[in-house]
């Protein structure tokens, strides 16, 4: 067959991680007081960005002196001030590119003292990694062997995520057949934050790579054989060995630079903090009211006096090319900050319709949630739901609670008894042994008989592994210590 060249047109899809996007997944995770910080330093280095009702042009101040003087009888005399025939200003239009530049609404809640929540809710200890890996495990069904395996991994990894055991020795005292322990550990890495329990930068990178949602085979490529020559910026000696274009392997270069080398340090280390609470939950006449916590957040428009630069500037000027820049990354800004109030607001209230309950009765009456409920409830991807309740806090009648407290997995349901929250039950299991006889205290078979009787099937292991997580003593212990 004869080969020719020929020139053909056409169209595909690539993932690109662009800064804005970084952005916009940045600030879904960030506190409340980590939001405001980070508004602050754009408007500091952006000087399209300003508050509104921050600043006011000469034309303002003299009008507002006009408005201020005593009037005298003859100021109200004569025509009308205000020809409405002519008057054809396009009102509607004015209060649109208003909206448009504003990232909170222009009203402000006003809240008593009394209203505030207490200054003791506001105090949190931080998970570690450790407590963040094992909290996301409970959501999947894990067997006893299965959870020995997950807990050597998890509590063998340093602060930067990396598995400082030697894999093949916990594999070699594992019960697990190699490729079930193997596959237990894929599972692990692909937890938030993805790319933990990895032996080294290679592997955490593949882990990343693979689990973009879209696939990216030349980054794939790229960590595996040409990470030394990206460093080296050798895009010749790439282009030549993989056969793509310069301009391909820059944009996945860019992909990859959206990585974390160490994502250990997402979480923070265990401290006590002082948190500000993103969201308020109010009873109001018997109805629970979402509203989000705007104070400290500046509402944010682009300063008229830019915009001016740019009418007035000439095509090719660096001047406007500097400011056209600086106004697409504020409206960006302005955007992602709508959005993700407008995220969270739309969780805390999917949170209010599965656990209506939980707001007046407490976490007796927590019902079992999981990430994916959520997400299927507000049209997102789970992993937005999670990087939404990552130190997120929310203030309910009944005190502050961080978002990922809702979230618990069902226990009890697959043995023909009725689902049951582990926040749930672990109250329950409290409850039985605080009001034991201190001579006759409860075995954990025991408790779980009478969870039975309530048609909450249990087994004997999974109410003495509760017990242990509340630091309770088994009944022999309990009964010499009392």
């Amino acid at each position: 067959m004869a080969q020719k060249m020929s020139m053909n047109l056409k169209q595909s899809q690539n993932l690109m991680m662009t800064p804005q996007l970084q952005q916009a997944i940045k600030l879904l995770t960030l506190t409340h007081l980590e939001m405001t910080s980070v508004i602050a330093k754009e408007m500091v280095e952006n000087p399209m960005l300003e508050e509104a009702g921050g600043e006011s042009t000469k034309q303002e101040l003299e009008a507002r002196s006009q408005d201020t003087k005593e009037k005298v009888s003859d100021d109200f005399s004569g025509p009308d001030l205000i020809d409405k025939s002519k008057d054809n200003f396009e009102w509607d239009k004015y209060i649109e590119s208003y909206n448009s530049t504003s990232s909170t609404p222009y009203t402000k809640e006003v809240r008593s003292k009394d209203e505030a929540p207490n200054y003791e809710n506001m105090v949190s200890r931080g998970a570690n990694l450790q407590e963040h890996l094992e909290w996301q495990l409970r959501m999947e069904n894990l067997t006893d062997e299965e959870w020995k395996f997950a807990n050597a991994i998890i509590h063998n990894l340093n602060d930067e995520g990396y598995l400082d055991e030697n894999l093949e020795e916990i594999l070699a005292v594992s019960d697990l057949e190699r490729e079930d322990a193997l596959e237990l550990l894929s599972m692990i890495q692909n937890l938030d934050p993805v790319g933990c329990a990895t032996s080294g930068l290679k592997e955490c990178l593949l882990v990343q790579a693979r689990a973009l949602e879209e696939p990216v085979p030349l980054v794939e490529v790229l960590v595996k054989n040409y990470l030394d020559d990206l460093i080296k910026r050798d895009f010749k000696k790439i282009e030549k060995e993989v056969g793509v274009s310069a301009e391909k392997i820059k944009d996945a270069e860019i992909v990859l630079h959206s990585f974390n080398p160490k994502p250990g340090r997402l979480i923070s280390p265990e401290d006590t903090q002082y948190v500000v609470p993103d969201i308020y939950i109010k009873d109001i006449g018997g109805e629970l009211v979402v509203r989000l916590n705007n104070e400290g957040v500046p509402r944010l428009r682009v300063s008229n006096l830019y915009k001016g630069l740019i009418q007035k500037g000439k095509e090719g000027d660096e001047t406007a090319e500097y400011v056209q820049d600086k106004l697409r990354a504020a409206l960006w800004l302005i955007k992602s900050i709508e959005n993700r109030q407008k995220t969270i607001e739309k969780v805390a209230h999917a949170i209010v319709k599965y656990q209506p309950e939980f707001f007046k009765k407490g976490a007796v009456a927590l019902k079992p949630m999981i990430l994916k409920d959520i997400a299927n409830e507000i049209g997102v991807h789970e992993s937005t739901v999670s990087r939404v309740t990552t130190n997120k806090f929310v203030h309910t009648p009944i005190g502050t609670y961080e978002l990922k407290f809702f979230f618990n997995a069902g226990i009890g349901g697959k043995n023909g008894g009725i689902d049951i929250a582990s926040e749930s039950l672990k109250l329950k299991i409290k409850e039985l042994i605080d009001n034991e006889d201190s001579k006759k205290p409860l075995s954990d078979q025991k408790i779980a008989d009478i969870l039975s009787k309530s048609d909450i099937k249990v087994a004997r292991r999974t109410v003495a592994k509760y017990r242990e997580m509340m630091n309770i003593l088994p009944s022999s212990k309990r009964k010499h210590a009392s």
